[in-house]
């Protein structure tokens, strides 16, 4: 129904090197957009983006769900069909400023151990021994693990920007054992039993809930659990912030300062104003 609408979509957008799955999101959106504003696209204004962005908030959607729209939306409107955009009349929403969720070593390792299927147990110990994203850690290849250097390389990261990062001995060992009793993978290194081609994000999600669950962690955990942890504890075994923001590859220092406010290292050893000798007076 809006073939020639998404055909656009995807010459403005692989003229930009913008990625296929951001492709695909954008068109996803825009038909949903389209289906519920049910307009001829050339009677598309302004004022109908900003109708539906506001039910999309009125229907309680998450900041990083109605931004997505928002993106998608925006993308249409000035690539494609030329409508002029106000951000100040279609503002984005602000997302809340949560702190990440942190397990402990143990906690970690506890997963790990729990998680009986070999391939599974692989993925959960690289995101945490490499600090991966569960996107990363899906299309790794069997070439970009390093056993000279121990090192990952992680390519085409958020943001199109390929990094290095460090690779455990005791992940190494675990990834061995996985690549000879799982078929000795040559291209992707986690692929499909299925498929043969890349994982789904959300079942890496499922097997990682699961295997919290079975150790007892009732909070609410994803797998990006992994990397925040990786961060974390290195920042409390003494690594420097800038070191921890380039494995991360993160561009943004702000991203990795986050970690000064969920680390133990950054509350021990500081000592309350009211312990002082005199309860905190000046």
């Amino acid at each position: 129904m809006y073939e020639d609408i998404f055909a656009s979509i995807r010459q403005a957008a692989e003229k930009r090197n913008l990625r296929e799955r951001t492709i695909h999101l954008y068109c996803s959106d825009v038909g949903y957009f389209l289906r519920c504003t049910n307009k001829p696209v050339s009677e598309l204004s302004l004022e109908d983006a900003d109708a539906f962005l506001t039910m999309k908030r009125l229907e309680g959607r998450s900041p990083e769900t109605h931004n997505h729209y928002r993106s998608s939306i925006k993308f249409l409107y000035k690539r494609v069909l030329k409508i002029p955009w106000d951000d100040e009349e279609v503002p984005a929403m602000k997302r809340e400023r949560n702190l990440p969720t942190v397990l402990t070593p143990q906690e970690m390792n506890a997963i790990i151990d729990a998680t009986d299927n070999l391939k599974h147990k692989a993925i959960i110990a690289t995101m945490y021994s490499s600090g991966l994203r569960v996107s990363e850690v899906i299309h790794l290849h069997y070439d970009d693990v390093s056993r000279t250097n121990m090192t990952i390389h992680v390519r085409e990261a958020k943001g199109r920007v390929d990094r290095y990062t460090i690779l455990a001995k005791k992940n190494l060992d675990l990834l061995t054992e996985y690549w000879f009793k799982c078929g000795r993978p040559t291209g992707i290194l986690f692929p499909s039993s299925w498929t043969g081609e890349y994982l789904d994000i959300s079942s890496v999600n499922q097997f990682f809930k699961a295997s919290a669950r079975k150790e007892g962690i009732t909070r609410r955990v994803s797998s990006h659990a992994c990397r925040h942890s990786f961060a974390s504890h290195l920042f409390e075994n003494g690594v420097d912030i800038k070191y921890i923001q380039s494995l991360l590859g993160h561009v943004d220092s702000r991203s990795t300062d986050v970690y000064l406010h969920v680390s133990n290292k950054t509350l021990l050893g500081i000592r309350s104003p009211f312990d002082g000798p005199k309860g905190g007076e000046s």
